[in-house]
């Protein structure tokens, strides 16, 4: 029920956006210069002489039945075969950022707990909060210039070989890294101050197994919580990223139709990034069952 409401809720939004947005459609397609005549067969040609309702139920139906056509001539050209080639590089580049942010938050989280108060637990949070703090949209040039014009280690954009993925993905990954990793350390002394890890080392239990069979498995759910919220994130954070690198993704599609008022493509681009985020969360709840027998039993 929630996942339909996300979803119309993204529709009618983004609908709405779309028609506050000043300026005229067709005076892009045409020009300024052009006959009323021709303005006047453009906007029937292609629906926008009807009410905002009918163009909302035109495009759902033409969306659902895969018929979705661009908003721009030539109108033979379908909307969701370009969604189909761009999808797979975005979830490429989302996946490998959160591999990336994985691999180095939980290590530095789970490190930063484990020795509370010292200096590995100081530096792990000062990484993080530099982690943070900078922004995407200068991390990825000074990434590319460091890596790809001064040392010549990685090409600069585009998306030919997996050398193209590495930093998109490290720029991407960069900021959840960060944030994960503070929430790793906050979920483990939680759990460390458990009574269950207590009786764990009264077992004589090595210090290796206490931290990463019992505190770390009951401290994954705030955890999985934090990565299938931060997945939106990283969908939202590719625009800017595939922008800067040149990543033929979903970004990239959806600010090439911003920039041409091709409607129905962004219609089409958000409602993907929206079904994406509601299925991530839905395998997220499934996820839960699977850690936590408690949540299990509940269900």
């Amino acid at each position: 029920m929630s996942a339909g409401i996300a979803v119309v809720g993204a529709l009618l939004l983004i609908s709405l956006f779309l028609n506050l947005v000043p300026g005229d459609p067709i005076d892009v397609m045409l020009g300024e210069q052009a006959s009323e005549v021709d303005r006047e067969a453009l906007r029937r040609a292609v629906g926008m002489d009807q009410a905002w309702y009918a163009q909302l139920w035109t495009f759902s139906r033409d969306f659902a039945t895969g018929e979705l056509r661009t908003s721009l001539p030539p109108f033979q050209r379908k909307v969701l075969p370009a969604i189909g080639e761009a999808l797979p590089k975005t979830l490429q580049l989302t996946v490998a950022s959160l591999l990336i942010a994985v691999g180095i938050a939980i290590p530095l989280g789970v490190a930063a707990a484990a020795r509370k108060g010292t200096a590995v637990d100081s530096a792990a949070m000062g990484v993080a909060v530099a982690g943070v703090a900078v922004p995407r949209f200068w991390l990825g040039p000074m990434l590319i210039i460091v890596f790809a014009l001064w040392l010549d280690w990685l090409p600069v954009s585009g998306a030919e070989s997996w050398s193209h993925l590495v930093l998109p993905s490290v720029t991407l990954g960069t900021a959840l890294a960060a944030f994960l990793s503070r929430m790793t350390r906050a979920a483990m002394l939680e759990t460390l101050r458990e009574d269950f890890v207590t009786v764990a080392k009264a077992k004589g239990l090595s210090p290796h197994a206490v931290l990463w069979k019992h505190a770390f498995r009951n401290a994954l759910l705030p955890i999985l919580t934090v990565l299938g919220l931060e997945f939106g994130t990283l969908l939202g954070g590719a625009i800017v990223t595939e922008k800067v690198f040149a990543w033929p993704g979903m970004g990239t599609l959806l600010l090439t139709a911003i920039e041409k008022r091709d409607y129905n493509t962004v219609r089409a681009t958000v409602m993907v990034f929206t079904l994406c985020y509601v299925l991530v969360n839905t395998l997220t709840d499934v996820a839960y069952t699977l850690v936590d027998p408690r949540v299990r039993r509940r269900s």
